[in-house]
């Protein structure tokens, strides 16, 4: 099976772990990473956003260890739209957050629109920070939080430009 997903990983943490995770038990992944046009554009909250090259390398470092633990491929590729790679007919299954359940709906429509058969939706849930709210790159660098979920009160963000 082939499997997409996408997003900014800004930093890579748990919760995009989770997505992962599911990801790759599901078959071979390929991840598409925005563009650095399109990354400020998918931000809910105005911040700096590490440049395509960086989040590439530290994303494929992530990856690398669950392909091989689970003996699957990967690939990234550059996103600059938001319906992105998943419209494309190689692909199986889509593997969202919660709140990205309504893209991946557009997706399959534009698949639909295209003569593609629809991809299985799988939607994994939020990990919980510490507090109990979730884990988001967000919070990690306005530094509530680390990319594990545990709070750090001592900690400074980064700034909102760069």
């Amino acid at each position: 099976m082939k499997v997409a997903l996408g997003g900014t990983f800004d930093p890579v943490h748990d919760g995009h772990r989770a997505l992962f995770e599911r990801a790759f038990e599901l078959g071979d992944v390929t991840v598409g990473l925005t563009s650095d046009t399109l990354a400020p554009k998918t931000r809910n909250v105005d911040r700096y956003v590490r440049s395509f090259d960086e989040r590439k390398r530290d994303l494929e470092a992530d990856l690398a260890a669950l392909a091989t633990d689970t003996e699957r491929e990967f690939e990234v590729r550059e996103l600059t739209e938001p319906t992105g790679i998943a419209t494309e007919p190689q692909f199986d299954y889509l593997v969202v957050s919660p709140e990205t359940i309504d893209g991946a709906e557009r997706v399959n429509e534009i698949r639909e629109e295209r003569g593609h058969e629809p991809l299985e939706i799988e939607v994994v849930d939020h990990v919980l920070a510490e507090d109990g709210d979730i884990i988001s790159s967000t919070r990690i660098v306005n530094g509530e939080i680390d990319e594990h979920g545990n709070l750090t009160p001592q900690r400074t963000g980064r700034e909102a430009t760069r």
